[in-house]
């Protein structure tokens, strides 16, 4: 454990970040506004060299740094370079939507403050550094919501920020909770001194942390935000509304389970199994009658947050815990990002049908689109199928075969709302026009009705997203090892 100048070395990957969100913000203020392509690809380089940083250290021993409140581990390393990589292809996503914009600066610093935020979940080691977490990977994203100024947007932002404000409030509560039940706030020691702690104050403390965590990974009860902020804003930023955040929560939920709730005497990991049913089961069931195409992808990520808590809730009680959530935690970010790419070239197309006749002459398009959708589901060859085999085996071996009978069932009817998309786009027809749900209280949205012309900086990022998904299938083993090996 380090815990004086030879520790801040340990934060290169999150430092880089962070010059990068303040050397955005200058440099856009000395910039024309015709020219704030500059600060996208400071931003780029930011994020590239963040992940350069943080690969090295997946394979050394694991550390905590500053008297153990930060932890420089494999879960942490992953996330880092998944959110790095991530951050970096969704500033390239939103530029179409965003550039010209008075603000648009702003929106590439705000994605990296964010970035950095989920990072700081992921690592935290001490409770009231994840209740800055939670503010850092929530304030910058609100305004995201809303960027575009519609009422839509408006309408996002307000439902995200009251909700968060919930949230947050509740996580306070439960930080208090578990403060005034321990004396202390760092893991190692809450571990220690949690299992002899007053059983009211140790639930409410557990209850409240989880909600908080649970908020930012979109799982049940707390998801009721997510169709209508994803809906409400523009595909990229719903994009990285629905993924980046999501990927630190779960880790700091990951690291919660593993470390201060392993031993107490309320049964966390089933708690947290049962948000895995509801949240999988719940999502999927929602998806199966949509036809807004960004409505249908808020329920799927609210379902595939129930397959990443299944890994959450056997958390140190297996050694496949850490290279499983690896494995679905990159292959994850990669097919989602590439599913909302492909929204985000045709940005008029909501419904189904529209999207399909848009699309109509772009056969790679929808090949792409196919490949995530399906990578999604967990077919193989692809990422996510090789994480859901992964999740699948810790969870079993974790001794929650129940939960993987479900998981299971689950993965096998989401294809039915997959296929209900990939359907109409792959043989070109276009169904009936029907209204799609908007967001509440912004009326039905008709069907555009003709073929659109699509975005090429989208249809480049949704391309990559397929092959990316396939390749990390392919290599999985690659990415598996330097997860076991740095446990």
């Amino acid at each position: 454990m380090s815990g004086g100048t030879e520790a801040w070395p340990a934060l290169l990957p999150e430092a880089l970040l962070l010059l990068g969100a303040v050397g955005g913000l200058l440099l856009g203020l000395w910039t024309p506004q015709q020219a704030q392509w500059r600060v996208r690809l400071l931003v780029t380089a930011a994020c590239l060299a963040s992940a350069a940083a943080a690969a090295p250290a997946l394979s050394r021993p694991a550390e905590r740094v500053f008297e153990g409140t930060w932890a420089v581990d494999t879960t942490t390393g992953v996330v880092r370079i998944v959110v790095a990589l991530g951050v970096a292809v969704l500033v390239w996503l939103a530029a179409p939507s965003v550039a010209g914009h008075p603000r648009e600066t702003e929106a590439y610093v705000l994605m990296l403050l964010g970035g950095l935020g989920t990072v700081a979940l992921a690592a935290g080691g001490d409770l009231l550094l994840l209740v800055g977490a939670y503010l850092l990977a929530s304030v910058p994203l609100y305004p995201l919501a809303g960027f575009a100024k519609d009422a839509a947007g408006t309408e996002a932002t307000m439902k995200y920020y009251l909700m968060g404000a919930f949230a947050g409030v509740l996580l306070l509560v439960g930080v208090a909770a578990l403060v005034l039940a321990s004396g202390t706030t760092g893991y190692p020691d809450l571990a220690a001194a949690l299992p002899e702690a007053p059983p009211a104050l140790l639930a409410i403390g557990v209850l409240g942390v989880l909600a908080g965590v649970a908020f930012k990974a979109g799982a049940v009860p707390v998801h009721f935000w997510v169709p209508d902020v994803t809906a409400g804003t523009t595909a990229p930023m719903a994009a990285y509304i629905t993924t980046i955040p999501k990927i630190g929560a779960v880790a700091a939920a990951f690291r919660l389970v593993a470390e201060p709730f392993a031993d107490l005497p309320v049964d966390v990991p089933l708690l947290v199994a049962v948000l895995a049913a509801a949240s999988m089961t719940l999502g999927n069931l929602a998806a199966f009658a949509q036809t807004d195409v960004l409505r249908l992808l808020a329920y799927s990520t609210v379902s595939q947050v129930g397959y990443l808590f299944m890994v959450v809730a056997v958390a140190g009680r297996t050694d496949l815990d850490v290279p499983a959530l690896a494995v679905y935690l990159a292959g994850y970010a990669v097919t989602n990002i590439g599913a909302f790419a492909a929204i985000a070239a045709t940005p008029a197309a909501r419904t189904i049908t529209d999207w399909a006749t848009a699309v109509g002459p772009h056969r790679w398009l929808v090949g792409s689109l196919v490949v995530c959708l399906l990578g999604l589901v967990g077919t193989p060859p692809t990422a996510v199928f090789v994480g859901k085999l992964a999740v699948f085996a810790a969870t079993w071996d974790g001794a929650l075969p129940w939960l993987v009978v479900l998981a299971a069932v689950n993965t096998v009817a989401s294809l039915f709302y997959y296929l209900r998309w990939i359907a109409p786009a792959f043989s070109g027809l276009a169904l009936a026009p029907v209204p799609a749900e908007g967001p509440v209280g912004s009326g039905p949205r008709t069907a555009a009705g003709t073929a659109q012309a699509v975005r090429a900086a989208p249809v480049m990022i949704l391309h990559a997203a397929a092959v990316g998904s396939v390749v990390l299938g392919l290599g999985a083993g690659v990415w598996l090892g330097l997860a076991s090996g740095g446990v």
